[in-house]
């Protein structure tokens, strides 16, 4: 029987990599009844668009029916993969600001970006959250998730149908001042694509049949226990047709 819907947060960047990533919380919203909590790391580099970056944000998420939280009230500051090393005394607050809100939610799932995905606030919120999650101790999973890299090693691959898929194109369009600057919601669709591409080989095996679907996005699913990890989780691949449940999450 299925369990309880869980809850998961989404440990974003910036505001839009909700969006982007957004496929397997999406689905498991709509799907298996999960609350979705969105948690805005940063609302970005530039101190004027704040406030703005923030509503946008919060339009994205009412799109895609996700709460959403900020990290610090107006975001955290300096979250990059050298923060430790350059102001430690920063570093460990915003440890514990994370640590924090995960222990209060406790989330059965955790987003964050994975270890070199190839963005400074992405590798910074990688190791942001995993030393938080050391730090609260908690039993959960974390999927790493990707944009700027690629990840050598996925093991999920979630399908968005046609619908869920024009559903984060119309979440990623609120984020209006960011496409102003460059319309990457328009690009979307091909970047879902060529996961397709890859996940056929990466997650099904080498010379295996690929999917039949067009849109797709990629996860590595990894067990903690304690705060630490454990085990991946098998491979998968999640066809639209086939309900998301809670025991994705099982080894």
């Amino acid at each position: 029987p299925e369990t309880a819907p869980g809850h998961c947060l989404v440990f974003a960047p910036h505001p839009d990599d909700e969006c982007i990533i957004g496929a397997l919380p999406l689905r498991l919203q709509q799907e298996a009844g999960w609350r979705v909590t969105n948690v805005a790391v940063t609302l970005g580099s530039n101190p004027e668009r704040r406030a703005a970056r923030w509503a946008e944000l919060q339009d994205a998420c009412a799109v895609l029916g996700f709460d959403c939280i900020p990290a610090g009230p107006d975001g955290l500051n300096d979250v990059r993969g050298d923060t430790a090393e350059r102001d430690p005394a920063l570093w460990a607050t915003h440890v514990d600001t994370v640590a924090a809100l995960l222990h209060a939610h406790r989330p059965a799932l955790v987003l964050a970006p994975h270890a070199l995905d190839d963005n400074p606030s992405h590798r910074g919120t990688y190791r942001l959250v995993a030393e938080a999650l050391a730090a609260a101790q908690l039993d959960t999973v974390l999927a790493h998730t990707e944009f700027w890299s690629t990840q050598p090693t996925p093991n999920l691959l979630v399908q968005t149908n046609i619908a869920d898929t024009a559903r984060l194109i119309a979440a990623l369009e609120r984020h209006t001042g960011e496409i102003e600057r460059n319309p990457y919601h328009l690009r979307l669709p091909a970047f879902l694509a060529d996961s397709v591409r890859r996940g056929g080989e990466l997650v099904l095996g080498a010379g295996e049949a690929p999917p039949d679907f067009a849109f797709a996005t990629l996860y590595r699913l990894v067990a903690y226990r304690a705060g630490q990890p454990v085990a991946e989780l098998p491979r998968r691949v999640c066809p639209a047709d086939q309900a998301l449940t809670s025991a994705l999450l099982t080894p």
